[in-house]
C-alpha cells in the first residue's frame, strides 16, 4: 500500500493550496465493497484526488479510481478480474440542502464535520462501477468455441453447420402424451 496521503483530509485547506494526493489502497480495507468481490488474492485500487475550486467558487475533487475487482461470473460461476477506470468530479458540500446547489456536472460529496476520508472517496466509486449481475467477458470473435460445438454436436468439422434445437423432441412428447 502507498501511503501518500492521509487517512483524513481537510477539503478547504486542500483546495487553498491545490493539492493533490495520490496512491494505492488495498480493497480489502474497503468495509462495504469487500463483502461484494470474490475470496481471491486481495489487490489494490489506485487513485489521483486534485482538490481545487472551478470558475463559480465550488469546491471541487478531480478524482481518478482505477482497480481489478475478482468477482464472480453470474453464467460461469468462476472468479474473474473485472477492470474498473473511473473519473469523477465531485463538489464538497456541507450540510444536504446544499446538494441541491450543486451543478449537474458534478456529484455532490458531503464532508462528515469538516473533512473527507480518501478510502471512502475512493470505495464509493468501485462501488459505483460494480455491474449489477457480474459476467466474465465472452472470448473474442473467431475462438475455438464455434470448433469446439462443432466437435462436441457431432464431429462436424466444415460444410454444413449443425443447429442446436433444445425443444426439437417436444413436439413429439406432447403428442405422446395427448394420445
Amino acid at each position: 500500500m502507498s501511503r501518500e496521503f492521509p487517512d483524513w483530509v481537510d477539503p478547504w485547506k486542500a483546495a487553498d493550496g491545490r493539492r493533490s494526493f495520490q496512491g494505492t489502497m488495498p480493497l480489502k480495507r474497503m468495509k462495504r465493497l469487500a463483502p461484494l468481490l470474490a475470496p481471491a488474492e486481495w489487490r489494490d485500487a489506485s487513485f489521483s484526488a486534485a482538490f481545487g475550486y472551478d470558475r463559480q467558487g465550488m469546491l471541487t475533487v478531480d478524482l481518478h479510481v482505477e482497480a481489478m475487482l475478482p468477482l464472480v461470473c453470474q453464467r460461469s460461476l468462476e472468479i474473474y478480474l473485472e477492470p474498473v477506470v473511473r473519473h469523477s468530479m465531485l463538489a464538497v458540500v456541507e450540510g444536504v440542502a446544499e446538494q441541491d446547489l450543486v451543478p449537474e456536472h458534478y456529484e455532490p460529496v458531503l464532508a462528515e464535520q469538516g473533512r473527507l476520508a480518501l478510502l471512502d472517496l475512493v470505495e464509493d466509486e468501485l462501488l459505483l462501477a460494480l455491474p449489477q449481475v457480474p459476467r466474465k467477458p465472452e472470448p473474442e470473435p473467431g475462438g475455438a468455441q464455434r470448433s469446439d460445438y462443432r466437435e462436441i454436436a457431432g464431429g462436424e468439422s466444415g460444410g454444413e453447420e449443425r443447429t442446436h434445437r433444445p425443444f426439437e423432441g417436444l413436439a413429439d412428447l406432447l403428442g405422446k402424451r395427448g394420445k
